[in-house]
């Protein structure tokens, strides 16, 4: 079986106690690639911001699919809120684009994730690429929350305003937005520079850095010539099967 039409909306019988069930409250789309779910989660446990949850698609014939997807929301927030890049020929993500419906219940594990969560403590620096930028959103909105906003600094990249996620909301919560190719800011269009970031850096313990391989390799190089410690960096890279 290899379309996701296949799959069963509603989870059926959830064996290990490390699963449990999620149902869409509200579905929108942000962008036309992508898809916007907040959903309330049976048996709920906290969640740091930098974790994600396994969502699993269930075929009639018990066959399964599985993907991760960080979180966007923060623990204060009463549902649980997922971005989801609709991906050509991705099970998951095109099931959950086309498919899923408000209402319906899905398989989900979580939250998972000890190395890449921010204790909402410790001094900070999220730099993340295009629709990477689901864990400073959750970061973002942890630090609000908690009036901890001075400990943690975002930058944003995206080749164009168009490509990045919630732009908006880290604008106003004071992110810096790189625009590598067309910019609607002040700053021209061209690559995060070291000469960019060092400032940035001054006081943070630690860097998450989360996008696509080729930007989180391009990101990790650029915080350790901007002097920052490499033991300091934790990375998350996605991709198509991701």
């Amino acid at each position: 079986m290899s379309t996701d039409d296949s799959f069963a909306s509603t989870a059926s019988g959830v064996g290990a106690t490390t699963w449990t069930t999620g149902r869409i409250i509200t579905k929108d789309f942000p962008a036309p690639h992508l898809v916007r779910l907040r959903m309330h989660v049976e048996d709920r446990q906290r969640h740091w911001p930098g974790q994600h949850y396994l969502i699993r698609l269930r075929a009639p014939d018990d066959y399964t699919a599985q993907r991760s997807y960080s979180v966007a929301s923060d623990d204060s927030d009463p549902l649980v809120e997922f971005l989801v890049e609709r991906l050509p020929g991705g099970e998951v993500s095109e099931f959950l684009a086309d498919v899923a419906e408000v209402g319906d219940v899905l398989e989900l594990r979580g939250p998972i994730g000890r190395w890449f969560r921010w204790d909402t403590y410790t001094p900070a620096l999220c730099l993340v690429g295009g629709t990477g930028v689901v864990p400073a959103v959750s970061m973002t909105r942890a630090a609000r929350h908690h009036g901890r906003a001075d400990l943690l600094r975002v930058v944003a990249v995206a080749r164009t305003p168009d490509d990045l996620p919630y732009a908006e909301e880290l604008a106003q919560a004071g992110a810096s937005i790189v625009h590598t190719r067309e910019s609607s800011t002040a700053r021209p269009p061209g690559a995060l520079t070291a000469a960019e970031l060092a400032p940035l850096l001054e006081g943070v313990e630690l860097a998450y850095v989360c996008g696509s391989a080729r930007f989180a390799g391009f990101a990790e190089d650029l915080l350790v010539e901007s002097g920052l410690d490499p033991e300091a960096i934790r990375v998350e890279r996605f991709g198509v099967t991701g």
